[in-house]
C-alpha cells in the first residue's frame, strides 16, 4: 500500500474512533471553559504565517498543563492557557498539542486533545475532546486523541524532512516533544512567534480594545468612589468588581493601588494602607479579556482636588507623556520615544524638583509591549509598525515628599501615528477632578481596617 494511502487510512481510523467516542457524550454547543468562539480565519492565518517563516520541517507547540487544585494554592485556581498555543488555536483546553507539518502537498495541521471523561465533567463541566465538535469549533481538520500523539507524529516524521521547531522555554518537567521527534534537531521557535505576536491582527486588536475599555471604566468607577479614609484595598475592590461586572476574565496582573508613600513604590501591590486627606493615589491596573490584557495608570487626589504642588508635578508628567505620544509614528523606536519624554521633562522641569531636575525622579522605562502579557513579547529595538500595541507611561516619584505620579496609556500604532485606546479614562487634571466631584464624597467610608 503506498505511503499516502496508509496515511489516509490511518486518519480515517482516528476520525472514526474519535467520532464513536464523541457520540456517546453530550454534544458541545460552545467552547467549554471559555464560551467565546474561535476566530477560525485569524488562527489559521497565524499558523500559515508561522509555517511560512519556519520553512521546512515540523512545528510543535504544547498547551499549558492541567492544574492540580488539590495540591496548588486555591486563591488563583483558574486555568490559563499557554499564550503561544492560544495564539495559534484560540483554545483554552489544557494538556493539548498542536503539530504543523510542511508536507509537499502543503501545510497539515494536527490538534491532539485529551479524551472527554463524563465522570470528571460532573465536577469540572463539559470539556472539548477529539471528535467532530472539535473540528467544527477549532477549524482544524485533523483532531486526534492525545493518546495517538506518538503514532501520528511517527508517520509525520517519516513523511516530512527537516528540523523540528518547538519551544524550549517550558520549565514544568513535561516532555518538550513527542517521542518520535525527540531525536531530531530542535530549533527554538519562540523568536519567530514573538516577531509575529508583536504586530497584532484585527482579532487581537478587538480583544485589546475590550480589555482597555473595561479598564477605563474601572478607573472612572474608582475616581467616583475615592474619598479620604478608604483603604487601598477598597479602591482595588471597586476596580476589580468593575472588571468582572463588565466581562473581564481576570486581572492581567496584580492591581497596584498605592497611596501616599506607597505611590512612590513602582510595583507596590499590598494595598493595605488607609488613604488620607491630601494623598495622591497611583492606580495601575489592567483587565484581561479573551487572554489579552490592558495596562492603564491614573493618579488621583484623595481629597478630590490636587494641591498646587501636586498639580504642577502632575501636569509635567502629562505634558511629557503627550510629547512622546506626538512623536509616535511607524519607523520610530521605543528608545527614541523615551528620549523625547525625558528631554521634555528635563527642559520643562524648572525648579519644580530643586535642587534636582525632575527627570532624575523618572526612574523607569517609558514603554513596554502589550498583548497577552502585560509586558508582552517583542524586541524593543524594532521600529514601530502599524498594529503594534504598547504603553506610554512617564512618572515622577519623590519619596521624601510621599509624592508619586504616573500616567499610563495604551496605544495602537497606526499608519500615520497612533490611536489612544485608553482615552475614555480621564487624563487631564481638571477632568480627573470633575469626575471625582460626581462621586459620593460625603458618604460614610465602608468598614475595613485590616
Amino acid at each position: 500500500m503506498p505511503a499516502m494511502m496508509r496515511w489516509l487510512v490511518m486518519l480515517l481510523a482516528v476520525g472514526s474512533s474519535a467520532a464513536a467516542q464523541q457520540s456517546a457524550l453530550d454534544p458541545v454547543p460552545e467552547l467549554p471553559g471559555q464560551g467565546r468562539p474561535v476566530d477560525i480565519a485569524a488562527t489559521r492565518a497565524r499558523r500559515d504565517r508561522l509555517a511560512t517563516r519556519a520553512g521546512q520541517g515540523i512545528v510543535v507547540v504544547r498547551a499549558a498543563l492541567s492544574r492540580d487544585l488539590e495540591a496548588e494554592v486555591l486563591q488563583d485556581s483558574d486555568f490559563r492557557q499557554d499564550d503561544d498555543f492560544f495564539y495559534l488555536t484560540g483554545l483554552e483546553t489544557p494538556d493539548a498539542w498542536l503539530v504543523l507539518a510542511a508536507t509537499p502537498a502543503g501545510l497539515e495541521t494536527h490538534l491532539f486533545l485529551p479524551p472527554r471523561q463524563p465522570e470528571q465533567e460532573r465536577w469540572t463541566g463539559l470539556k472539548l475532546g477529539p471528535g467532530p465538535d472539535a473540528v467544527r469549533l477549532s477549524g482544524i481538520p485533523f483532531v486526534h486523541d492525545v493518546a495517538r500523539l506518538d503514532s501520528v507524529t511517527q508517520v509525520l516524521a517519516e513523511r516530512v524532512a527537516g528540523p523540528v521547531h518547538g519551544l524550549t522555554r517550558y520549565s514544568d518537567g513535561a516532555p518538550l516533544l513527542p517521542a518520535p521527534l525527540a531525536g531530531r534537531p530542535l530549533r527554538d521557535i519562540e523568536p519567530l512567534l514573538d516577531s509575529l505576536r508583536v504586530v497584532k491582527d484585527a482579532a487581537e486588536v478587538t480583544a485589546l480594545r475590550r480589555a482597555v475599555s473595561i479598564t477605563a471604566e474601572a478607573h472612572k468607577a474608582a475616581m467616583r468612589a475615592a474619598r479620604p479614609g478608604m483603604m487601598e484595598y477598597q479602591l482595588e475592590a471597586v476596580v476589580e468588581y468593575t472588571f468582572r461586572d463588565l466581562g473581564a476574565d481576570r486581572v492581567g496582573f496584580p492591581s497596584i493601588v498605592g497611596s501616599g508613600s506607597n505611590a512612590t513604590t513602582l510595583h507596590y501591590d499590598v494595598n493595605r494602607r488607609r488613604a488620607q486627606e491630601g494623598d495622591l493615589v497611583v492606580i495601575d491596573v489592567g483587565a484581561e479579556y479573551a487572554q489579552y490584557t490592558a495596562d492603564v495608570t491614573r493618579t488621583i487626589p484623595m481629597s478630590g482636588r490636587f494641591t498646587p504642588r501636586q498639580r504642577a508635578v502632575y501636569d509635567l508628567v502629562l505634558a511629557s507623556q503627550q510629547a512622546a505620544l506626538d512623536a509616535v509614528r511607524p519607523g520610530v523606536t521605543v528608545r527614541q520615544l523615551t528620549q523625547v519624554a525625558r528631554a521634555y521633562m528635563q527642559t520643562h522641569s524648572g525648579d519644580l524638583c530643586a535642587p534636582k531636575n525632575c527627570v532624575e525622579y523618572f526612574v523607569h522605562g517609558l514603554s513596554h509591549w502589550l498583548g497577552m502579557r502585560v509586558h508582552d513579547v517583542g524586541d524593543y529595538r524594532m521600529p514601530l509598525e502599524p498594529g503594534m500595541v504598547l504603553t506610554v507611561e512617564p512618572g515622577i516619584y519623590i519619596p521624601h515628599e510621599q509624592l508619586g505620579v504616573r500616567i499610563e496609556d495604551d496605544i495602537l500604532v497606526t499608519a500615520d501615528g497612533y490611536e489612544l485606546l485608553s482615552a475614555a479614562a480621564p487624563r487631564r487634571a481638571a477632568d480627573v477632578e470633575a469626575l471625582m466631584s460626581e462621586g459620593t464624597r460625603n458618604a460614610p467610608v465602608p468598614g475595613g481596617t485590616r
